[in-house]
């Protein structure tokens, strides 16, 4: 899918027409449309396909006065049990568009959409990549805020749980945060690659906001890896939770059965046919046996409760 953009009032609006849009999204693009805007902005179709790889590294590449930033961006795949992945996000920059690249259809560009420019709007290609990606490190802020939701929630049911579920869960919060800190690195170190390039080309503002980005980032980092070390324990903790919580249980079924077994042992030895069974001729045998079995059961069940055994 081809998506095209301008710039009006210092805001991204839709364009109708190729020729008006400086900016150009490309989402999980069939062949037909990598040739198609290869042809008309002259930039190598590789460039073009390298992001559509959702594995592909980051890094930054230059060809002809033509730059590809590729960088990873959080996403929620529903066809995995992990919360969130991270997977490549295209940017090409030539003299007069700026052309973006993803395999998939992301909320990223919601929040870019809603940006205004301000005062960095004089070199255009340039000023969208800063703005693109400062919304990536608040994307990955944002997504962190998630992932923290969903350990308290986890947190707040492990505490009874006596299943593997909610341990897995975490497991998998913790794959996310993994992905989250691979990705940050990368993405890091292609920030600086740009700041190093481009540093003649940008402005003051520019490279201000770059600065900003890699603040974000770099937060974005050591929050994650504050998440990683809080999971880690927090799972080592919890899967003994777990085994405890079945203890527990295991306990007060045994307390139980020890404390049934005590009239089922005195019936059984009252149903025997022996002569001499003590009562054998009362007429409230009955009543004397089942009396005294639920009376030593009582006495039992208070000497377990005592030792806090239920």
């Amino acid at each position: 899918m081809t998506l095209l953009y301008k710039i009006n009032n210092n805001k991204i609006i839709p364009a109708h027409k190729i020729k008006e849009a400086n900016i150009i999204r490309l989402i999980a693009p069939s062949q037909n449309e990598l040739e198609k805007i290869s042809t008309y902005t002259n930039v190598p179709i590789d460039y073009l396909s390298a992001a559509c790889d959702k594995e592909e590294r980051p890094r930054i590449e230059s060809e002809d006065n033509i730059h590809l930033i590729i960088l990873h961006i959080p996403y929620e795949d529903k066809e995995t049990d992990i919360p969130v992945i991270t997977i490549a996000f295209g940017i090409i920059i030539t003299q007069n568009h700026l052309i973006t690249v993803c395999s998939v259809e992301t909320s990223l560009w919601q929040n870019t959409l809603k940006s205004k420019l301000k005062k960095i709007y004089n070199n255009l290609p340039f000023s969208l990549m800063c703005l693109i990606t400062l919304n990536i490190a608040d994307f990955y802020l944002k997504n962190l805020k998630k992932i923290q939701k969903k350990a308290d929630e986890v947190e707040k049911k492990i505490h009874k749980s006596m299943t593997n579920e909610m341990l897995i869960n975490m497991l998998n919060l913790e794959k996310s945060l993994v992905y989250f800190s691979t990705a940050l690195k990368g993405n890091d170190l292609t920030l600086h690659k740009i700041m190093k390039l481009f540093h003649s080309k940008l402005t003051e503002e520019e490279k201000e906001l770059i600065e900003d980005v890699l603040v974000e980032f770099k937060q974005a980092h050591d929050l994650t890896e504050i998440h990683s070390n809080i999971l880690s324990g927090m799972m080592d903790a919890f899967a003994s939770v777990i085994s405890n919580n079945l203890n527990v249980v295991m306990k007060f079924l045994t307390s139980v059965t020890i404390i049934l077994m005590i009239p089922t042992l005195i019936t059984s030895a009252y149903g025997m046919n022996v002569d001499n069974i003590p009562f054998a001729n009362n007429p409230h045998a009955f009543w004397i046996v089942i009396g005294f079995s639920f009376f030593i059961s009582f006495v039992s069940a208070i000497i377990f409760w005592r030792k806090k055994l239920f």
